[in-house]
Formats: C-alpha cells, sequence, structure tokens
C-alpha cells in the first residue's frame, strides 16, 4: 500500500471523514501534517497544491485532493487502484 499524507488541522469533520474512508481500504497510517501548528507547513500545502482548505490528501506523489476528491475517487473505483503498490 502506497505511502498517505494528509495536511489536517485539529478539529476537521472532512478530515475525520477521509480518515475513515482510508481506513476502510486497509490503510493503517497516514502521515498527518498539522497546519493549524505549523505556518511553514501551511505554507507548503498551498504552494503545493494551490489549495487553502483540508484536507488536502497525497498518496504516493500524487495529490489526489480533499475529501470531496477522495470519496469521488472511491465512488469511481479508482481509490483501490491508486493505493496499491
Amino acid at each position: 500500500m502506497k505511502h498517505v499524507t494528509m495536511y489536517t488541522t485539529a478539529v476537521c469533520p472532512y478530515c475525520i471523514r477521509a480518515k475513515q474512508l482510508l481506513a476502510s481500504k486497509g490503510v493503517t497510517g497516514i502521515e498527518e501534517i498539522r497546519i493549524d501548528l505549523d505556518a511553514e507547513a501551511r505554507e507548503r500545502m498551498m504552494s503545493s497544491t494551490g489549495r487553502r482548505t483540508v484536507p488536502q490528501i497525497f498518496i504516493g506523489d500524487t495529490h489526489v485532493g480533499g475529501c470531496d476528491d477522495l470519496v469521488a475517487l472511491s465512488q469511481a473505483g479508482k481509490l483501490d487502484v491508486l493505493l496499491a503498490d
């Protein structure tokens, strides 16, 4: 399974939903980068994604987007393929 990185904040219902979906797909470890605690991480997230909202999810080197993007990918049957090694 590919490495998953997620930019998050402490209280974010979309982050929780995204983590639950990934867990249902067998993802056991998500590298969380808390942008509410690290202003430099927020800047890195915005420069690499062009977005300001969380979560911002990366599977391997692929920027998936936010929670809605992750759900859409799953509903299209493409998330399992992306997660596979």
